[in-house]
């Protein structure tokens, strides 16, 4: 029996590990050439690109529950990626954190700027944290998320920043939130009960 081509040791030829020159090795920098830029990304204008900004913002809000407990209180915004302008995107209320606040004041406040609704913290519903680009700058989001008791106030969207506010059933917050971080973040919080 003849045995297949490469099947036994005869004939094979066994690898051999290629060792780098030693004027290569990365601990070396006798031999080191500077390094040539003229060939690093540039942009339209002949400049070298610049890397974008990091900006770190702290935010708070939440998901205000009614008096009677069985609906649950979002903001509306256009989708400006929406050819018609008529979809909007549900999410929970939050702003900036201002200077000397907490992330429960700032919260308590936000939610009454942006919805007209005054509310009360009954518990932290957790941090949620995501990055995305504006204005040529990476932006580091953190927001603080809590959940709050409706105490009173007149429902109102706030006219710079929100285009609608609405109550919905408890039942149904998660599948009205438009972002997934916030999707996921009510979706764990178990029974809402403020």
């Amino acid at each position: 029996m003849i045995p297949a081509p490469g099947a036994g040791s005869e004939g094979t030829k066994k690898k051999r590990r290629r060792r780098k020159p030693a004027h290569r090795s990365p601990l070396s920098n006798e031999n080191a050439k500077p390094i040539d830029t003229t060939n690093a990304p540039q942009s339209k204008k002949g400049a070298p690109k610049p890397y974008a900004k990091r900006v770190d913002e702290v935010s708070a809000g939440g998901l205000v529950i009614n008096r009677t407990g069985d609906l649950g209180l979002l903001i509306g915004r256009f989708d400006h990626k929406d050819p018609t302008g008529t979809r909007l995107l549900w999410s929970l209320p939050k702003g900036h954190i201002e200077d000397g606040e907490t992330p429960e004041d700032a919260a308590i406040r936000e939610v009454a700027e942006e919805t007209g609704i005054t509310s009360e913290i009954a518990k932290s519903l957790g941090v949620i944290d995501f990055w995305f680009m504006a204005g040529g700058k990476r932006i580091h989001k953190t927001v603080h998320h809590f959940l709050f008791r409706e105490v009173g106030g007149t429902l109102q969207a706030q006219v710079s920043e929100v285009d609608e506010v609405g109550w919905f059933p408890l039942t149904e917050i998660v599948e009205k939130l438009a972002y997934p971080d916030e999707k996921k973040l009510i979706a764990r919080s178990g029974e809402l009960v403020p």
